[in-house]
């Protein structure tokens, strides 16, 4: 068995040393987390461990490495509808804080090309039979509901392994993921060319992440940021008095309503499914007949709609319960948070301070909280569904085609660095 700390990766780690030193203590701090993690899984029996922490810290340090401030970039780019973009990525960072009280601090001021279509990819499980998904646990991030990879061969080995035992699975490219603040997180070319409101929503999730996260509960960090998200571009439009950015915005909307229906009806059917009695036999054939009725549901929506295509890439892995598992995971209890909002009269300081709270609860307490006001809400968020990332090929000017995942928050994959992603 080959030693992790081999010859090959002194490079990279003498470089991962030099871009940290200059960063603050707290985040001179996670590093040093992250350094103890690698060593305490040198001790493991299993190379895969090693592996595993070990791609997470270098696809971390790699982003440090290549970031460069978005003023520097803006004055040496030859890209005209990059530079246009960079200065509107620096006001939608301006209105974040001052108009939406997230945290004022480094991240989405610098930039990094990647070269690739996303910055990570993160595989859901769950059981052939159950749409609840499976958890990993690491430092500082606690347990989620995905485990994140920088290199997409290695993503699709563990999807594999996870499918040679039984499970559902589903891959997810995601364009962007939060550090929780222990980094300065940078815009990233993943996204950045996606339409004007969909980089303003992703950014203000992310800073969300930065400003509450609690760990091991997937669905109340994803949830709050989304609800962050939906409140914020709604207030980033109400500023801007443009019509054009309006109705993609609108038309946005409209497309993750209808595929919110599509895959809330899907999920009520299989929970009552897999609560029943039924012989298994009879629940595989009730589960493949559910999500055939999904798909040809999806056709006949868009065949009225043909801007729901943007879904066509999520529907072409042949969805299953992780699937629905990922996008519930982000969605759920949205309602409930921004019921919470509206009872603090949209008052976003006093809507955190409320959030905090539940956040100091144990989960029990916690749930029955956000199901009371889930009930008060007036009705189901329209739209408000999928976390779902884009193609980088996208033009500014379109919306994003859909790719394979749901948002997240962090690449657990880097256990202290709590990467939450999107």
């Amino acid at each position: 068995m080959q030693h992790p700390w081999n010859r090959s990766r002194f490079p990279v780690m003498m470089r991962a040393w030099h871009a940290v030193q200059h960063l603050a203590p707290r985040r001179m701090i996670a590093a040093a987390v992250v350094a103890g993690a690698l060593a305490l899984s040198a001790c493991a029996t299993l190379q895969t461990t090693v592996d595993y922490y070990w791609q997470s810290a270098q696809g971390q340090w790699d982003l440090l490495l290549r970031a460069k401030p978005i003023p520097e970039v803006i004055d040496h780019t030859s890209d005209a509808a990059l530079k246009a973009r960079l200065e509107r990525v620096h006001e939608i960072r301006e209105f974040a804080s001052r108009e939406l009280g997230l945290p004022a601090n480094n991240s989405y001021r610098s930039y990094t090309d990647l070269g690739r279509q996303f910055v990570l990819w993160n595989v859901f499980a769950t059981p052939e039979l159950s749409l609840k998904p499976e958890q990993w646990c690491y430092p500082i991030a606690g347990c989620v509901n995905y485990r994140g990879y920088f290199r997409e061969e290695e993503a699709r080995a563990e999807a594999n392994r996870l499918r040679d035992r039984g499970d559902d699975v589903y891959i997810g490219g995601v364009p962007a993921y939060s550090t929780l603040g222990y980094f300065d997180d940078p815009v990233l070319s993943s996204f950045v060319r996606w339409p004007e409101t969909e980089v303003a929503r992703l950014i203000f999730h992310e800073l969300a992440h930065q400003l509450l996260y609690v760990p091991g509960d997937t669905g109340f960090n994803e949830s709050f940021a989304v609800s962050v998200e939906e409140t914020g571009v709604r207030r980033w439009l109400k500023a801007q008095h443009n019509r054009k950015l309006e109705e993609q915005f609108n038309k946005t909307q409209r497309s993750r309503a209808m595929f919110r229906e599509l895959i809330a009806e899907t999920r009520n059917e299989l929970v009552a499914v897999y609560a029943s009695k039924m012989p298994d036999a009879e629940k595989r054939e009730a589960k493949k007949a559910a999500f055939d009725s999904m798909h040809a549901a999806y056709e006949r929506v868009k065949a009225a709609d043909p801007a729901m295509a943007g879904y066509d890439n999520w529907f072409a892995q042949k969805p299953n319960n992780a699937n629905l598992a990922a996008m519930g995971l982000y969605n759920d209890r949205v309602p409930a948070f921004l019921e919470l909002l509206h009872e603090e009269h949209d008052s976003l300081p006093r809507f955190y301070a409320r959030v905090r709270e539940l956040a100091g609860m144990d989960r029990a307490q916690r749930e029955t909280v956000l199901a009371a006001l889930a009930k008060r809400a007036p009705m189901p968020l329209e739209g408000v569904l999928p976390p779902m990332t884009a193609s980088i090929g996208s033009p500014i000017a379109t919306p994003p085609p859909v790719a394979a995942a749901p948002p997240v928050t962090a690449p657990p994959s880097i256990p202290a660095g709590n990467a939450v992603a999107r």
